[in-house]
């Protein structure tokens, strides 16, 4: 069974910062895969489904996101769910809004959520990094992610969140390359019909 994971703070004055698109982006995945209702457990909210033939389980963490670690530990001690079949999807400043990247393993790199992951699970799992941008200097940081995406960066978040839903069923297989693959090819620009000739 494949645990996505969704890392976020929660309560509705989170609910568009840029530091809960993990949640967005599992919220997106519910969306178009059919998934249950979510129910509370866990330290978390818990929702079940498929991805193509494969059973997945979402889980958002209620902890807020310091605490994250908590809810993911305990469900995956619970169900016996291995580091390799989890994703966690989560904010990353270092990456251009509109950009993905998969990886496995590694520290945290300053990140909360997955800091305490790490504590209580172990860093071996698997992530995909969402981009959020950088607001240039270290000390605007904290106010930046705790700050709702604007009406610009929506209309490039929104296809991301569609793109990352429509191409889930390939981590339920553990294609992590061809699933930001293909995330990356859906929000590539048109390439123009034009054709360039001699006048």
């Amino acid at each position: 069974m494949l645990l996505l994971v969704g890392l976020g703070n929660p309560g509705p004055e989170h609910a568009s910062n840029r530091h809960n698109v993990g949640f967005m982006a599992v919220d997106a995945i519910a969306r178009a895969h059919g998934f249950g209702a979510g129910r509370r457990q866990f330290q978390g909210l818990v929702a079940d489904g498929h991805l193509g033939s494969a059973r997945a389980m979402l889980l958002k963490p209620m902890t807020y996101m310091n605490l994250s670690g908590r809810a993911v530990g305990e469900l995956c001690r619970y169900f016996r769910i291995a580091a390799a079949d989890v994703v966690v999807f989560h904010d990353d400043l270092d990456l251009p809004l509109g950009k993905i990247r998969m990886k496995v393993g590694g520290g945290s790199a300053g990140h909360n959520g997955l800091r305490s992951i790490d504590a209580e699970f172990g860093p071996d799992y698997r992530r995909c990094r969402i981009g959020i941008g950088h607001p240039g200097t270290r000390e605007a940081v904290l106010h930046w992610v705790l700050r709702d995406f604007g009406a610009e960066e929506r209309t490039v978040l929104e296809p991301l969140l569609d793109a990352i839903a429509a191409e889930a069923p390939l981590l339920a297989g553990g294609k992590d390359s061809t699933f930001a693959s293909k995330v990356a090819l859906r929000m590539a620009p048109p390439k123009s019909d034009a054709i360039s000739g001699n006048a």
